[in-house]
């Protein structure tokens, strides 16, 4: 396990070549999120293709009261889909599988914590793809050590 605490920050350039100045955009979330994705196991890739990954300024109304959070920059990510495991072979069509990861609250939490905006993005999208495996929080830990 690596502690990340210890490694160098990157500076807005390094993290996003030609990024200048301001927070960075859905599009530049939006890369973080696919060299996340190709750097998961080979293992997952096949089971996560049909995956949309989304990104939106924050979560709306009738989702923050659906998953009973008052504050949207509370929530950073979402899974909507059923995961793998509660899947039967007599099931078909319906919508795809989707991550959304929310914008304003990932730079907000970036900003108060220091860690790396790529690191973040990452953590937020290895566990809500962790969702859509069914992992329990101690497999989506292990699954982020080994991405």
């Amino acid at each position: 396990m690596s502690d990340k605490t210890t490694q160098p920050v990157k500076g807005p350039a390094e993290l996003l070549p030609g990024w200048t100045a301001g927070a960075p955009d859905a599009d530049a979330l939006f890369a973080m999120a696919e060299t996340a994705l190709e750097q998961l196991p080979d293992m997952f890739k096949p089971h996560i293709t049909d995956v949309v990954i989304e990104i939106e300024e924050f979560a709306d109304d009738e989702t923050l009261k659906s998953l009973d959070i008052d504050h949207p920059y509370d929530l950073t990510g979402l899974y909507e889909g059923r995961p793998l495991t509660e899947r039967s072979i007599d099931q078909s069509g319906g919508m795809p599988d989707r991550v959304t990861l929310y914008r304003i609250p990932i730079l907000v939490e970036w900003i108060e914590g220091g860690e790396r905006l790529d690191w973040l993005v990452r953590h937020v999208l290895i566990h809500e793809i962790g969702h859509h495996f069914g992992f329990s929080d101690d497999d989506m830990h292990a699954l982020e050590d080994g991405a």
